[in-house]
């Protein structure tokens, strides 16, 4: 299976940088047609995953996948699965 990760320590306190990160990736698994993308907030005090979660909650983005999944083991990694 295809999988794309998307590491967002490094800009965690960057909004526009992580939307725009957010946005290129969601576009890269639409395009090349991957099924399943990892984005890896980082653990911290779960902002970061809320403005994830917020952003992957947008109608004009939600359209574009199948399912979000937050990892139960590990609270610092949210998966979305797509169907092409």
């Amino acid at each position: 299976m295809a999988k794309i990760v998307l590491d967002l320590h490094e800009i965690y306190n960057k909004g526009g940088q992580i939307d725009a990160a957010l946005n290129r990736v969601i576009d890269d698994a639409v395009t090349k047609k991957i099924s399943l993308v990892e984005i890896i907030p980082g653990k911290g005090s779960g902002q970061l995953k809320k403005r994830i979660l917020r952003f992957l909650a947008q109608p004009d983005i939600k359209k574009l996948y199948h399912r979000v999944e937050k990892d139960d083991k590990n609270f610092g990694r949210v998966f979305v699965h797509f169907r092409h």
